[in-house]
């Protein structure tokens, strides 16, 4: 059988994912800072970790461990910690940059490998996005259509295509608009301040964030 829902259902399920997509969270925000540090090549290798990083919250929601870790306080805060610090880091080792002595800030772009690699690890240690796969997805499962495991893998990945193209504008407007600000030694100087404060926020923001068990 089909796995994915009637025609009438899988268009409201792609305008409702459209609208959770375009509203920005932490994977976007950790994919404009990438693209508006090293540019649209770094802004789509994040793009492709953070889908990569996706898969795994679709396999979770295709095997049921998403509702085991929206259901365990315990689970919930791992994750959602383990997140908020490695983001922390991430901001503080990007603050603790210095410029030289002249004008330009001297350039240490990661490899596209590693952009990549954090993409994913960003992503996997999201806990918003393991609850949307619980909370959304089941809305659009009917067992009367077969396996729902199937159409659990269904929607999640269709969803992951959704999301790279959604992530992909992102990068690929800020890594143009990255050029221009480029060009304006005032931002040369003080960029690591914007990259790292993007960081920061995103992971107090995760950190602080109210948790569904209070």
């Amino acid at each position: 059988m089909n796995p994915l829902p009637p025609m009438h259902d899988l268009l409201l399920f792609m305008m409702a994912a459209t609208v959770l997509l375009i509203i920005p969270g932490p994977a976007v925000l950790y994919i404009v800072a990438r693209s508006v540090d090293q540019g649209r090549r770094a802004g789509l290798a994040s793009c492709s970790g953070i889908a990569t990083g996706g898969l795994a919250h679709v396999l979770a929601a295709t095997l049921g461990l998403s509702a085991l870790l929206v259901s365990s306080a315990i689970a919930y805060s791992v994750v959602k910690y383990a997140g908020a610090a490695y983001l922390i880091y991430l901001g503080i080792r990007k603050l603790r940059e210095r410029p030289g002595a002249g004008d330009v800030a001297p350039v240490h772009p990661a490899s596209l490998r590693h952009i990549y690699a954090q993409g994913i690890l960003v992503q996997v240690l999201n806990p918003k996005t393991a609850i949307f796969f619980f909370a959304f997805l089941p809305q659009f499962v009917q067992p009367a259509r077969g396996s729902m495991a199937c159409q659990f893998l269904a929607l999640g990945l269709l969803f992951l295509g959704m999301g790279f193209l959604s992530d992909s504008l992102w990068a690929l407007t800020a890594g143009s608009a990255a050029g221009w600000l480029r060009r304006n030694p005032k931002f040369l100087r003080n960029q690591h301040y914007v990259s790292g404060g993007v960081y920061l926020g995103l992971g107090l923001a995760t950190a602080l964030g109210g948790s569904r068990h209070a």
